[in-house]
């Protein structure tokens, strides 16, 4: 994984509402109504959210009919958790 995917990874997950998301797709794929439910947002402020989180790659989007619905890419995932595993801290 490029360092840049790293970053743009980082900051999409630097925000708490995006990194609630991230963690309520990680059962498996969300409407975007069922999504919007759990927060006290407007449509549009989920839609930039969504928007951030799918450039950077962590998240799939899939439209059916007027819905979007959205899962993790966990390829995508599996790479970022492995970079930042390999990560050390020398005392």
């Amino acid at each position: 994984m490029k360092l840049t995917d790293v970053a743009l990874i980082c900051k999409a997950l630097g925000d708490s509402n995006r990194l609630k998301i991230a963690q309520m797709l990680s059962d498996g794929e969300k409407c975007g109504c069922r999504i919007l439910e759990r927060f006290s947002i407007t449509q549009p402020t989920l839609s930039h959210h969504m928007k951030i989180l799918v450039e950077c790659g962590l998240v799939n989007d899939r439209k059916e009919g007027k819905w979007h619905h959205y899962s993790l890419n966990c390829e995508a995932l599996i790479e970022f958790k492995n970079y930042i595993g390999s990560l050390t801290c020398e005392l």
